[in-house]
């Protein structure tokens, strides 16, 4: 590495920079294949540690994370989810409701950890550096933990399934979160049977892989190249084309 000039002597070596990328394209929601099997504490604290060095606007950090274990309480939260879940199925057409039904959307008991993962939007105070327009990037922040603790997670041979279908206030108040907390994330975790070969919505034909051609735009929005003229538009096609034919990921 001493001889590379920059850029490339901060690249990774190539098994490295591989590994990063099958993490990212193996990575699924997982809801139905948690093992009983408990996730040993150093392997779930190299996971939280992903999470905490996620990158933060004004360096405020405002994620937490709560760990829940107790069957009870485990059951308290998936009897949230199960109301949740029965109103949310109404909100849906026919057609779209029988496949809905039919869909297994959480692992909250199944899982033998469940991680709820919060935003305080006060830890820095009223004015944050790089939130002064944006009073959102805090969340956004918080988000971007979960991502590093899902890449992790799939590094360990661990799996995470993410449950939304929650009214906030009903959560809050069962894991005793203060009302200014948010909840942004709440995670089952584990060891898995398998990890899917797709996502499970886009096997199950809930909504299909949108073409990576028809979300960029260069220069000015609306101006995209779906036919491949644009040298980087042909490179992406290609690759998209790979993974859907042949599950190879472009590394």
């Amino acid at each position: 590495m001493e001889n590379l000039k920059a850029p490339l002597a901060h690249a990774f070596a190539d098994a490295e920079r591989a590994a990063v990328y099958q993490a990212i394209f193996s990575r699924r929601d997982v809801r139905g294949q948690f093992l009983p099997e408990p996730v040993p504490d150093d392997v779930l604290g190299r996971i939280l540690m992903a999470a905490h060095h996620a990158p933060s606007v004004g360096f405020m950090q405002p994620w937490s994370f709560q760990l829940v274990r107790s069957d009870a309480l485990k059951q308290r939260v998936h009897d949230l989810f199960e109301q949740a879940n029965a109103e949310a199925a109404q909100m849906f057409p026919d057609g779209r409701r029988d496949i809905y039904s039919r869909l297994k959307l959480q692992g909250i008991v199944d899982a033998p950890i469940n991680l709820c993962v919060t935003c305080d939007r006060t830890r820095s105070g009223p004015v944050v550096l790089g939130r002064t327009h944006m009073p959102s990037m805090d969340l956004f922040s918080s988000v971007c933990a979960v991502q590093n603790l899902w890449l992790a997670a799939r590094a360990e041979g661990v799996g995470v399934g993410w449950v939304s279908i929650f009214h906030e206030r009903a959560l809050q108040e069962v894991l005793g979160i203060p009302a200014h907390i948010v909840p942004v994330a709440y995670l089952c975790i584990g060891y898995v049977s398998h990890f899917q070969d797709k996502p499970e919505l886009e096997k199950a034909g809930w909504l299909p892989r949108l073409p990576i051609a028809d979300l960029i735009h260069y220069e000015q929005w609306g101006a995209t190249d779906t036919t491949g003229q644009n040298p980087l538009t042909a490179k992406l096609l290609a690759m998209q084309a790979g993974i859907q034919q042949h599950g190879i990921y472009p590394t």
